[in-house]
């Protein structure tokens, strides 16, 4: 076992019990680069976990090119400064530490866990400075990463489930960067040069956000902080103005497909991550979807009558207002009779609103299990992260437990009725039966 998986194993009990209790007292300022920066410090073990994000997703990528942001993202540790990709990957080894990139609709960005103990510490933040500021994008990985995306498409494009979610986000979201996915036409245009443009125009210090949670003092934290930004690409550009969403049309879709079993996809644009209704939707969709056999979907889609092995709801809240989203798969001679059952359980829910008991279960469950969703370092820096992106309070998660208890049922009943209209909501089958002259043209 290597030292790395000792400390680990050693301190992983002490860590977890006092993580659940104790708050989480969270210090923020900016650095002189301009990023924004926000730290917990915990010495329970000897790790340190950064992160650091950009305005960057899938929101700011051109029209024409769609899929930049996440090359850009994912090939930032493939060639670096004067060190290839493989070099990157073995000087991570040799430190014991790793890098995990991302880019989602809203961000994208890279986190770094490494030991706290200064020579593994100092030779990892090095190397994630360089990689952050530096990337070369050469040519040939690139050329190699696009022949996989590519290929990833292709396969995906003739899966259900994949056309089911591609074709969802268009209806929702329209000309909306919302509502666009990458394609192969999309994906063959992006050259190298998109990405140095990409990531000059958006991995900028001004826009940074560093998150830092682990074994290392505020002093020592500010300086990380400031070494992984400063050397980032500078532009006095103002961030990429964004449209505004509208609320679709109601419709239906019925999508043409050899597959034996129908995917059912029922949303609109809901919240946004700053959205005051947020915890009453999140309490009122543990409810209605969201809370596996207990929620209603289930009990009358699954249990009462066998329709589907699952049912489920979500809100998805973004930077602009992310999707509520309904999905089941079912068979396809049965498809109208689940999809029937689900959008009466939805009206049910709309008029009436949870009951006591359900209101009392669904607060219950959500209140007692945030503690095992903050009790990691790894987990605490998803939620720092997240708290920095969007500017939530810094005491987002000392309150969260309480603002959950405090959710009323009128209060999720209105929550509902401002962000889930009937006059909105998208609903797209895929492996639908219905005749030929009636199928979605564009699926042919």
């Amino acid at each position: 076992m290597t030292q790395f998986k000792i400390i680990l194993a050693a301190a992983c009990a002490l860590f977890l019990s006092g993580a659940a209790m104790a708050g989480v007292p969270i210090q923020h300022w900016t650095s002189p680069s301009g990023a924004r920066v926000f730290f917990v410090e915990n010495h329970a073990l000897p790790m340190l976990d950064v992160e650091v994000d950009f305005p960057a997703g899938t929101l700011y990528s051109p029209a024409d090119k769609t899929g930049v942001a996440g090359l850009t993202s994912g090939l930032l540790d493939n060639g670096a400064g004067d060190l290839s990709e493989d070099q990157i990957a073995e000087r991570l080894v040799d430190l014991g530490a790793s890098f995990s990139g991302s880019a989602d609709t809203d961000r994208a960005g890279m986190s770094l866990r490494t030991l706290s103990s200064a020579k593994e510490r100092d030779g990892a933040l090095a190397l994630m400075r360089t990689v952050l500021s530096q990337p070369r994008f050469p040519a040939d990985v690139l050329a190699r990463e696009k022949a996989r995306a590519i290929a990833s498409l292709q396969e995906a494009d003739t899966q259900p489930d994949a056309i089911a979610g591609k074709r969802f986000a268009a209806a929702l979201y329209g000309d909306h960067p919302y509502g666009r996915t990458a394609t192969v036409e999309s994906i063959s245009r992006i050259q190298r040069e998109d990405l140095l443009a990409f990531h000059r125009r958006h991995y900028n210090a001004k826009h940074a956000v560093v998150s830092l949670v682990g074994d290392i003092s505020r002093a020592e934290a500010e300086a990380i902080a400031q070494s992984l930004t400063e050397a980032l690409p500078v532009s006095d550009e103002q961030e990429t103005a964004l449209p505004a969403v509208t609320l679709p049309e109601a419709q239906t879709l019925r999508i043409a497909h050899p597959a034996a079993q129908s995917h059912i996809l029922v949303g609109l644009p809901a919240n946004r991550r700053d959205d005051p209704d947020f915890f009453p939707l999140q309490v009122g969709n543990y409810v209605l979807g969201g809370g596996g056999f207990v929620s209603r979907l289930m009990k009358e889609v699954r249990e009462k009558r066998g329709y589907a092995y699952d049912v489920h709801s979500y809100f998805a809240p973004r930077l602009q207002e992310g999707p509520f989203t309904i999905g089941l798969q079912t068979r396809r001679d049965q498809a109208d009779a689940a999809l029937k059952v689900v959008n009466d359980v939805l009206d049910s829910f709309l008029k009436t609103g949870p009951t006591g008991a359900e209101l009392k279960a669904a607060k219950q469950n959500i209140a007692d299990g945030f503690a095992l969703r903050t009790d990691s370092n790894a987990k605490l820096l998803g939620f720092l992260a997240a708290i920095g992106f969007y500017q939530l309070p810094l005491s987002y998660m000392d309150d969260y437990p309480a603002k959950v208890n405090a959710v009323t049922a009128k209060q999720v009943k209105e929550a509902f009725a401002r962000k889930v209209k009937r006059d909105h909501l998208v609903t797209v089958i895929v492996a639908a039966d219905e005749p030929a002259d009636k199928a979605d043209p564009a699926a042919k």
